[in-house]
């Protein structure tokens, strides 16, 4: 029965993976892009950090809660934000690439960036 569990467990984990990453890496500002490498926050009141596993800005994180769709801009992909406590419903959230980098647009008409990829 442990080698049933321990296989399931190793088949869900690659499988989730697999299916999460649709980014070429993480884009952001320097905060968000220092906060990836190191994963140390600097407290700075503008923080914006796109990668696999949702946006984050110093109020808020946006956990990606499906598997991308790609369009022939960028990604469209189910998004639940946690703002200051507050859990908001699952929406779609778009993901628009140019040279500069992603634009995260949200179901409100939020935008941020462009997110340069980090480096």
């Amino acid at each position: 029965m442990r080698k049933h569990l321990t296989l399931l467990a190793v088949i869900l984990c690659a499988s989730n993976a697999q299916s999460a990453e649709f980014l070429d890496g993480a884009y952001g500002n320097k905060e968000g892009c220092t906060y990836a490498s190191t994963g140390e926050s600097s407290g700075a009141d503008v923080f914006f950090l796109l990668n696999d596993e949702g946006v984050t800005t110093a109020a808020s994180f946006c956990e990606f809660k499906s598997t991308a769709s790609k369009t022939s801009t960028g990604f469209t992909i189910k998004a639940q934000c946690d703002a200051e406590g507050e859990i908001g419903p699952v929406h779609t959230m778009t993901l628009t690439k140019s040279a500069m980098g992603y634009t995260i647009t949200a179901r409100d008409g939020t935008k941020w960036g462009p997110l340069p990829k980090c480096r």
